[in-house]
């Protein structure tokens, strides 16, 4: 029994634009160090402890991830392209088809490809946890402790008392949607909720058993995507006229929300999804006033802010507090922190709009 990493790397690149677009989302920007966060997932997964690695991507991100992952010597990873998006479901059988091809009884370690992980020690110890449960049988996912009513993450309610469990696993109770500030508040006093970090564990077989049971026409449309899949170069490019036919849903709406007996591990290591431009503030190095700052950037009398200069522009800002200033080539974004989530908002209307 091994375990086969399989890394999502999809996106649209709306959440932090202008600097992320849909051509260049922002697995492939280094936001937190000399690495883009697609390399920097590829390099947690490069441990004794896993099998070669596999990479889920958009068909037209194909050479961004070939070239990404050989600059760090990842060069002999698999990358299998879908031909639309279909969210993490199909996904999640996908990876799981692919591994029962390689044998029955190996287990796969799902995670997005735009996260950051402070301890990759922690990460590894928080998997190895998770373990046992996979080989018995069940889904094991990871969550995080939240040290704030976050409103931007789904929550793990959790049986704080998994009796006869390991230490450190724990049982689910449920999944629950982004909640509103007062609900998060109430979720965090109760010690039971964790933040979902979207990393699941499980056996090949298991998987395709609960979409046997659950979501059967997403597994004949998995399936005959796969069995007519065409190799091109180093990629292998699913049969776009069955993956079409994939429902585009989530694994927790088709799966995870519907079965019993999951199991929850909190991960050892500080995690942020990088899923809004004030997460980047949270995790940068500030100066003296607070601010975090990249490129060609000018400050006076600013405070708390995040200011940002993608293209060499001189980017200047007076008088500001809690704001998010970024600037490219083609475009400029100014927000207060506290209103920069909206930004989808914006790019959907740039999209109805042709831009």
């Amino acid at each position: 029994m091994t375990v086969q990493p399989f890394i999502l790397s999809g996106g649209a690149g709306t959440r932090l634009w202008p600097l992320s677009r849909r051509a260049y989302p922002k697995q492939f920007l280094r936001l937190a160090g000399e690495y883009s966060l697609l390399q920097q997932s590829c390099r947690r997964l490069d441990d004794p402890a896993f099998a070669p690695l596999s990479i889920l991507c958009n068909e037209e991100h194909r050479f961004l991830v070939a070239e990404q992952v050989q600059a760090i010597g990842s060069g002999a990873a698999f990358i299998i392209l879908e031909p639309v998006a279909r969210n993490t479901a199909p996904a999640a059988l996908m990876a799981a088809l692919l591994a029962r091809r390689k044998d029955p009884e190996d287990l796969v370690l799902l995670m997005p490809s735009d996260h950051v992980m402070a301890d990759e020690k922690g990460f590894l110890s928080s998997i190895k946890k998770g373990l046992e449960a996979a080989v018995e049988g069940r889904i094991v996912t990871f969550g995080v402790r939240p040290d704030a009513p976050e409103t931007g993450y789904g929550y793990i309610e959790t049986q704080t008392d998994s009796g006869g469990a390991p230490a450190g696993v724990l049982d689910v109770l449920r999944f629950v949607e982004k909640p509103s500030a007062e609900t998060a508040e109430g979720y965090i006093a109760t010690g039971r909720y964790l933040w979902n970090a979207g990393i699941f564990l499980y056996g090949a077989n298991t998987m395709i058993s609960a979409f046997e049971r659950h979501a059967p026409s997403v597994l004949a449309a998995c399936r005959e995507a796969l069995d007519k899949a065409a190799e091109d170069l180093d990629f292998l490019r699913l049969d776009q006229k069955a993956y079409e036919q994939c429902e585009n849903i989530s694994l927790d709406y088709a799966i995870m929300e519907k079965i019993i007996d999951i199991k929850c591990i909190p991960l050892e290591t500080k995690w942020n999804d990088l899923g809004s431009w004030p997460a980047l503030w949270d995790i940068g190095d500030k100066d003296g006033d607070g601010n975090v700052t990249h490129g060609d950037v000018v400050l006076h009398d600013t405070i708390d802010s995040y200011v940002h200069s993608a293209d060499g522009a001189c980017l200047s800002v007076i008088g500001m507090k809690d704001v998010i200033a970024v600037a490219t080539k083609d475009a400029i974004l100014i927000a207060p922190k506290e209103q920069a989530r909206k930004v989808k908002h914006l790019v959907d209307g740039l999209k109805k709009q042709g831009r």
